[in-house]
């Protein structure tokens, strides 16, 4: 299996879980303060949407890659 077609594969299956989850979560820890032994810290859970049209367009361009990707002149 070459390169392109490792590529070709990883845009598509890169695109078709942007379409099934829509995104993903992170939880991010921030240390606020910290007074003598005590220390208080924030957790913050970030959300990161992948658009809809950059999903597509990563099955699109995935499955040209497969298609064409290897046309010899």
């Amino acid at each position: 299996m070459n390169f392109l077609k490792i590529v070709a594969i990883a845009l598509i299956v890169a695109g078709t879980l942007g379409l099934v989850y829509g995104g993903f979560s992170y939880t991010e820890e921030e240390h606020v303060a910290k007074l003598g032994s005590l220390e208080f810290s924030v957790k913050d859970e970030e959300k990161v949407s992948i658009p809809l049209w950059a999903s597509v367009a990563g099955i699109v361009i995935g499955a040209g890659l497969l298609l064409f990707g290897n046309r010899k002149s």
